[in-house]
C-alpha cells in the first residue's frame, strides 16, 4: 500500500499474522474497522489495550483470565472431584462452548514431545499432580488430541495417577483431530462416552 501510510501498513501486517487471516483478508478487515471507527475500531483498540495490560494465566489451572484465579476455578457451582485435562486454552474454551462438562480443568500448555525437548516439567504436569492431591480428585478426564504426542502425554499422566480413575474422550474425536475444530455435538458425544484408559 505505502504512500505515507506506515501505521496502516503496520496494522494490516499485524492483522495478517492472526489465524485465518492473510494479507487480503487483513486489508478488508482494516478497511471495515476504519469505516466503523467509532462503533468498532476505537472500542476494539481500548479493550485490546486493557486486555493486554491485565490478561494472565490462572495460577491454578492455566486458563487465561484477568485475575489470579479464573472464574471456573472460583465457581462453587462446578462439580468437585473431577478434572478435565486439556492441551491448551482453545481446547478448554471448546469444552466450555459445548456446555457439557461441569467440573474443573487443567491446561497443560502443550504435549510431551521428545523431538521438541518438551518433558513433564515444561508442561503443567507437576502442578496437576499437586492438584490431584489437594483437591481430592477421584476422576481425571484426558481430553487430549488423538495425535501421537497427545496419546503419549495421556499415557504418561495415567501412569502418574495410581488409585485415580483416568478416562479419556471416546467416540467422535477423529485421529489427528483437535478439540477446537470440533462441533459442540461431537464434543458432547465424546465426553459422555469417555472410557477408562
Amino acid at each position: 500500500m505505502s504512500n505515507g501510510n506506515d501505521d496502516l501498513d503496520n496494522l494490516i501486517a499485524l492483522m495478517a499474522k492472526l489465524p485465518g487471516l492473510g494479507p487480503r483478508s487483513a486489508r478488508r478487515a482494516v478497511l471495515h474497522l476504519i469505516k466503523k471507527r467509532s462503533l468498532v475500531l476505537i472500542p476494539l483498540a481500548e479493550i485490546m489495550h486493557r486486555v493486554g495490560a491485565t490478561v494472565r494465566e490462572c495460577i491454578n489451572c492455566g486458563n487465561v483470565c484477568t485475575a489470579d484465579i479464573c472464574d471456573i476455578c472460583q465457581s462453587e457451582k462446578r462439580a468437585i472431584g473431577q478434572i478435565c485435562i486439556v492441551e491448551d486454552v482453545a481446547d478448554l474454551w471448546a469444552m466450555e462452548r459445548a456446555q457439557v462438562f461441569k467440573g474443573r480443568y487443567h491446561v497443560l500448555g502443550g504435549t510431551l514431545s521428545a523431538l521438541d525437548a518438551i518433558g513433564p516439567d515444561e508442561l503443567r504436569i507437576p502442578r496437576l499432580l499437586d492438584r490431584i492431591t489437594s483437591e481430592n480428585i477421584h476422576e481425571v478426564i484426558l481430553a487430549l488430541g488423538a495425535t501421537i504426542d497427545g496419546q503419549t502425554t495421556a499415557h504418561y499422566i495415567a501412569d502418574q495417577l495410581p488409585g485415580v480413575t483416568v478416562t479419556s474422550l471416546a467416540q467422535g474425536v477423529p485421529v489427528g483431530g483437535e478439540l477446537d475444530y470440533l462441533d459442540d455435538g461431537t464434543i458432547t458425544a465424546a465426553l459422555n462416552a469417555r472410557k477408562a484408559l
